[in-house]
């Protein structure tokens, strides 16, 4: 648009395209609130004043408005829905601005998959802001679908839509200066584009290690403690709250009790299910969980809007200001924040989904991703010797981090009998290799049956646990028939299945229905035993990623997180 009609618009010689009067206007850098009528002239705000005159007057008889809310750090895939079904829930509660980082599907796909992300999320009225995978695969321990180095990245890096470098997990490489890592982080450094961090527990010189290569964000810290010194790094937080990963209340808790500073802080959810999100929304819940621990609502709005904006340079976002894109969302009150309209580039976004919602075709190389080996029943069990000891998983509840025990090989039989333990098999599902990592997990607390998944972060490949090999292989062939998926079996019988047919993630279902059968099947699988406090499929997704500490488990066996290395046993 041009600056001379910006101008008129703004000196109040034009008339507006759009103007919201007698709305209450939430300003993030001074944190206050004052009246006045908020004119829009080709997706830009003007200015904020006593304007009069527009094409369209809306009048918001005192509701609030504030800028849009920005979800920081998130990977679209974890919903299970495609980006135009999961932007649409995201817009429905506020959310304008998403930050994602595509490496779940860039594990299955690479380069092919991001750009299908980019593409199907920018035909939504949303930015759609894209961080590139960092590490596919997320460590060598793993087979991914693909490999991307830092050729390929760069690659990418000036796609429309493209900001930074996703989430570093690679912290052995980062401190040992592994080329390929260092060669990465280089890039985007020397570029200015900001760098997600991924430092779960790093303290001391470590960290100071870490950051000191241009990390910008980190989004794993479970503490106070801990997110403060990533603060003190230079690094700034993202108080997380997802389906698996609550942390939020653990961090802001305590940073309200010493008085901290909150400008370099924001909200993401990481992964979180749709299902979730339709009830609640993802940003909005945040900043109303925020309030109710004490902090001020303006202070939660600010790290809902401009602390992440300024973070990652996203200067014509995140405030209500004259030449600022009019991503605006209009609420009840600051106490419910029950969303009345939302605005993106000054256009009702919800109107404009309902009226013509765009949809990319998904590639077809994309809906055939689930090529097995080989195998047999049998070899989806470890084999237990009753005088041996054998290390188990042990999950926790709300937590993406497990502990590691070990078991005597007789009372293991006994627990998996009891319906305490059960066996847990990773199956390489990329390049029909027929790698198979084979372990024992506990707390899971499926007494009967299977539950299995093709959605196993961040190499994706099959995850399934059970009590039995014939319920494995029942969920397993389940998924494979399916392209990938979720899935529960008892004996040769399939007890319920959800396909997850683009990249075996995500569902090109619309959101209700999608939601209805993600609550069906999660709650199956809790009548077959799932402890209570563990999501049935996210929860067990996150078995596989051999970045958090302390046990896990890939197609190539149990790992050992803190030391870096396999479990010889």
């Amino acid at each position: 648009m041009g600056s001379n009609r910006l101008n008129a618009v703004a000196l109040g010689n034009n008339p507006a395209d759009l103007l919201l009067k007698n709305g209450r206007v939430v300003d993030v850098v001074t944190q206050t609130i004052y009246s006045g009528n908020i004119a829009i002239a080709d997706g830009l705000i003007a200015g904020v004043g006593d304007y009069t005159e527009a094409k369209e007057i809306i009048d918001l008889q005192g509701a609030v408005v504030t800028p849009g809310f920005i979800n920081a750090h998130l990977h679209v895939e974890s919903s299970m829905a495609v980006p135009s079904v999961y932007c649409t829930e995201e817009l429905a509660w506020g959310v304008t601005t998403l930050i994602t980082d595509p490496h779940e599907i860039a594990n299955v796909a690479g380069a092919r998959g991001i750009r299908y992300m980019l593409e199907a999320g920018r035909s939504m009225p949303i930015n759609y802001y894209v961080q590139l995978p960092s590490c596919v695969p997320a460590t060598p321990f793993e087979n991914a679908g693909t490999v991307m180095r830092a050729k390929d990245l760069v690659a990418c890096m000036d796609w429309h839509g493209v900001l930074g470098l996703g989430e570093m997990m690679n912290l052995p490489g980062v401190l040992n200066e592994d080329v390929e890592v260092m060669q990465k982080l280089s890039v985007f450094r020397n570029e200015h584009r900001p760098i997600d961090g991924h430092a779960p527990g790093v303290t001391g010189r470590e960290l100071a290690a870490y950051a000191a290569q241009g990390i910008t964000t980190d989004h794993e810290s479970v503490s106070w403690g801990e997110a403060r010194e990533k603060l003190r790094s230079g690094i700034a937080v993202w108080a997380r709250q997802g389906s698996a990963s609550r942390n939020l209340e653990d961090i802001l808790a305590g940073a309200l009790a010493e008085g901290a500073d909150f400008s370099r802080m924001g909200f993401c959810t990481d992964d979180k299910h749709l299902a979730d999100i339709h009830r609640e929304g993802t940003v909005r819940s945040m900043v109303l969980q925020a309030m109710g621990l004490g902090m001020k609502p303006l202070c939660a709005i600010a790290m809902a809007t401009i602390n992440p904006a300024r973070v990652y340079g996203l200067n014509h976002l995140g405030e209500i200001a004259p030449g600022k894109q009019a991503d605006l969302v209009v609420w009840d009150d600051l106490e419910t924040l029950k969303p009345l309209k939302v605005f993106y580039k000054g256009r009702d976004a919800l109107q404009s989904v309902a009226e013509k919602r765009r949809t990319v075709e998904v590639p077809g190389a994309l809906l055939e991703t689930v090529h097995l080996g080989d195998f047999a029943q049998q070899d989806l069990l470890l084999k237990i010797e009753d005088d041996r000891d054998y290390p188990v998983i042990e999950m926790l509840p709300g937590q993406i981090f497990t502990n590691a025990l070990t078991i005597k090989g007789d009372k293991v039989k006994e627990f998996i009998a009891a319906g305490y333990m059960s066996y847990i098999s990773v199956l390489e599902r990329h390049h029909a290799t027929g790698h198979i990592g084979k372990g024992l997990i506990w707390g899971y607390g499926l007494k009967r049956g299977a539950a299995a998944t093709t959605v196993a972060h961040d190499s994706h490949n099959l995850i399934v646990v059970g009590q039995d090999a014939l319920s494995m292989e029942t969920a397993v062939r389940e998924l494979e028939n399916l392209g990938g998926g979720y899935a529960l079996a008892e004996g040769d019988r399939v007890v319920e299945s959800l396909a997850l047919e683009v990249a075996g993630l995500m569902s090109i279902m619309d959101a209700r229905n999608l939601t209805e059968k993600l609550e069906d099947i999660s709650r199956t699988a809790h009548q077959m035993g799932v402890a209570e406090g563990v999501d049935p499929f996210i929860s067990l997704s996150f078995m596989a990623l051999p970045v958090i500490p302390k046990l896990k488990i890939t197609d190539m066996g149990l790992f050992d997180v803190t030391k870096f290395e396999f479990v010889k046993f």
